[in-house]
């Protein structure tokens, strides 16, 4: 052991093997404590930031490509790109704890100050326009609802928190071995699954609730051929109908379609939707389905958009709601994978582009969606169509759970990743979302998994992966809004300002040897 904590090249590597092997499908989050307490060694062990950065970007990488090596199925270039960015983005919070660990001599203080530093990394690696969340490390616990059940008072980032807190500890504990470490490294080991089973002990379920019936379709269409493999977008409706028809019930009040589910481009009022709203209208049922959507600009026009002789429009991967009225809106998906729909920072690079040197119309890819505009299925059922990214963004969940919505719906298409590890990771971060916002999640995927899961994380329904399919289920509408829900990363933001804080008054209380250091 002692040789593997003195080794950077040990360390580097056996923690970004442990932090892969904590996610799903894996489902060993614990591993995630030694892996985090491992690359605290590194930090100390380091001789230089610059050969931190060296050997931590080593571990990183491992880490990233453990958990999301399937993004090169959809894209090669952009997968290795992403996974490359985000390793080279981690080292910049490891090097502030080395700072810290380095700067200060109190233990315990230091375990809060740099795990709150992770937390705050996080939770601003969310808000730009090369955001990837997947790694995020509460992601690792979305299969333990059962341990987690506080992040409806903090937030998934609650649960990163507390991994690297617990692995600090740890990471004092290997090297000082006092009582104090020990001690401290098990009550927070324990503290935050012991909330969870008081708060799931003490929990009231309402008193007869409104229930509505609704209907997941899960097609099978191909993603890698046009249309899902047949010869005409015609032929595939046929077939997507002819699933929802035999799924559905005289009861069902919502038939949900994935991502994807109409491969071509379309308007509110077209062929295709007129005839999905005769259908609505036959069936009597309310219909979300997963399409490209046109959208025409007439008096205000976006910075970037696309124009055929005088027509002005942007393309949006979006969710369209169709009621047995054949009433009519969409969604516009917000959060767009980086380069794979949306070039990054297109708007500002085009504002600078002043001799037009690029046509950023043709480049750009997806228009941005956004306004967070829940469905109305009736008085108490009302739902967000969130299409696929928008899932791993609890801060824009809790847009549409502020708004109203009384469940949530994620229509997805996970069939570009073929049967890796994507489609489990991103049916597993949705029952974080359940959790957070105390909501039923209705999910509807091209390939699988579809399912239905229930506030507090268990999960209901759950398809097989590449089946045709289709089921209903009886869901329940809730309008309290947990603490999360109303206060946001409440967490992230203190432990964010505390973090910056201490590490200018440690840079500033002594300039020289904080150069010294380095």
């Amino acid at each position: 052991m002692s040789r593997i904590l003195e080794s950077k090249w040990y360390c580097a590597f056996l923690s970004g093997i442990l932090l892969g092997l904590s996610f799903p499908p894996f489902d060993l989050p614990f591993l995630a404590i030694p892996g985090f307490a491992l690359l605290f060694q590194l930090t100390v062990i380091s001789q230089s930031y610059r050969e931190l950065a060296t050997m931590s970007f080593l571990s990183f990488l491992i880490w990233n490509t453990i958990v999301s090596y399937w993004l090169m199925m959809a894209s090669l270039g952009a997968g290795l790109a992403a996974i490359t960015a985000n390793s080279l983005l981690m080292i910049i919070p490891l090097g502030m704890m080395r700072f810290i660990l380095r700067r200060f001599e109190n233990g315990m203080f230091n375990i809060f100050v740099v795990s709150f530093i992770w937390v705050f990394y996080e939770f601003l690696h969310h808000r730009w326009e090369l955001s990837w969340p997947w790694l995020t490390l509460g992601n690792a616990w979305s299969n333990y609802p059962e341990l987690i059940q506080y992040i409806s008072f903090t937030g998934f980032l609650g649960i990163s928190f507390w991994t690297v807190f617990v692995a600090a500890f740890l990471f004092y504990f290997i090297n000082d071995s006092t009582k104090t470490y020990l001690i401290g490294g098990i009550t927070a080991l324990l503290i935050f699954p012991l909330l969870s089973v008081l708060k799931t002990a003490f929990y009231v379920p309402p008193l007869d609730p409104p229930t509505m019936e609704v209907a997941v379709i899960q097609p099978n269409f191909d993603s890698y051929n046009r249309f899902g493999g047949y010869q005409s977008q015609s032929r595939a409706l046929d077939e997507i109908m002819a699933v929802s028809d035999s799924t559905r019930t005289e009861k069902t009040e919502l038939i949900i379609w994935p991502e994807n589910s109409i491969d071509t481009n379309v308007r509110l009022y077209s062929r295709t939707t007129n005839r999905i709203a005769d259908s609505a209208r036959v069936w009597d049922s309310n219909m979300m389905v997963g399409s490209g959507f046109v959208k025409e600009y007439v008096d205000e026009l976006p910075e970037i958009y696309r124009e055929d002789n005088d027509f002005k429009y942007n393309i949006f991967n979006s969710s369209i709601f169709i009621t047995p009225n054949s009433d009519r809106s969409v969604y516009e998906k917000h959060n767009l994978v980086p380069v794979v729909e949306r070039f990054p920072f297109a708007n500002f690079l085009s504002n600078i582009d002043r001799l037009g040197m690029f046509k950023w119309e043709e480049i750009t890819g997806f228009g941005k969606g956004r306004e967070a505009n829940n469905f109305t299925v009736d008085s108490n059922f009302i739902t967000p169509g969130l299409v696929c990214y928008d899932s791993v963004f609890p801060r824009w969940v809790g847009e549409f759970v502020r708004g109203g919505a009384s469940f949530i719906t994620i229509i997805t298409n996970d069939g570009w990743w073929g049967d890796t590890s994507g489609h489990h990771q991103h049916f597993a971060y949705a029952r974080l979302r359940a959790i957070e916002f105390d909501r039923w999640v209705i999910r509807s995927a091209n390939n699988g998994f579809s399912g239905i899961i229930a506030p507090d994380g268990s999960v209901k329904v759950k398809t097989n992966y590449w089946e045709r399919t289709g089921f209903t289920y009886q869901i329940e509408s809730k309008r309290s809004k947990t603490f999360y829900a109303r206060y946001g990363d409440w967490l992230a933001l203190f432990g964010g300002l505390l973090s910056v804080l201490v590490w200018l008054y440690g840079y500033f209380k002594d300039p020289m040897k904080s150069v010294s250091q380095s």
